[in-house]
This record gives structure tokens, sequence and C-alpha cells, in this order.
């Protein structure tokens, strides 16, 4: 059985592809793995853009927020997994891009934010 934090992880990673989706995203893949490493979300932008989606979810901002988790080194690795998938999959975007897609709770909601293009920071 996964761990409580596992499963509210993957609730968000869920709540993130529809939301994603009720913008016209496309959601190709969930949780794809290459020797490069794991991405939460592979996904088709209504531009044609394919994006790695990171999904990141905050119960409280005391130690950081979600755009706050993610270093250069771990970008550089989620850019290399879109890249792997892009040459499996023969993908023809022209466009890579890695987006986060943070949840954080506001009173007894919680509110989703995108930080587009991150690996461009």
């Amino acid at each position: 059985m996964a761990a409580p934090q596992q499963r509210l992880g993957r609730r968000a990673e869920e709540a993130a592809a529809t939301w994603l989706s009720s913008r016209g995203w496309w959601v190709l893949a969930r949780r794809w793995r290459s020797a490069s490493g794991e991405i939460d979300l592979i996904c088709l932008d209504p531009g044609g853009a394919l994006v790695g989606v990171e999904v990141k979810l905050r119960r409280t901002v005391r130690t950081g927020g979600p755009e706050e988790a993610l270093d250069a080194r771990r970008v550089v690795r989620l850019r290399r997994t879109l890249a792997d998938y892009a040459a499996q999959r023969r993908s023809r975007a022209t466009t890579l891009r890695i987006d986060l897609l943070s949840f954080t709770l506001a009173g007894a909601a919680w509110r989703v934010t995108r930080w587009p293009a991150i690996d461009e920071w």
C-alpha cells in the first residue's frame, strides 16, 4: 500500500492531468521513465509543443514553495528525459519545454499555478 504522501502526490498528478486536459492539452504519458529520469506528465499543449510537466504539491510553504523544489540539476534531468521520450516516440514536435504545475493549499481549497518554461529560467 502506498504511503499517504505518495497517495496525495498521485492525486495531485491526476488533478494536474484533468486541469490541463480541460484547457485543451493532450496528456500523452504519466510517470514516464527513461535512463535519464522520470517525468510526472508528458503532454502536447494547444500550440503543439511537447511539454514535460513536473507536478509539485505543498500543504504549507514553510519549507519553500513548490517552485523552489526544483534545482538546475533536476531541470536538466527532466529536459533529458523529455528528449528521450521525443526520440523514442519519434515525436514531430519542434518545441520541447518543461513546465511546473504547483498545487498549494489556500484555506480549504487548492490553488493551481502553472510555471511555464522553467527550463529557460
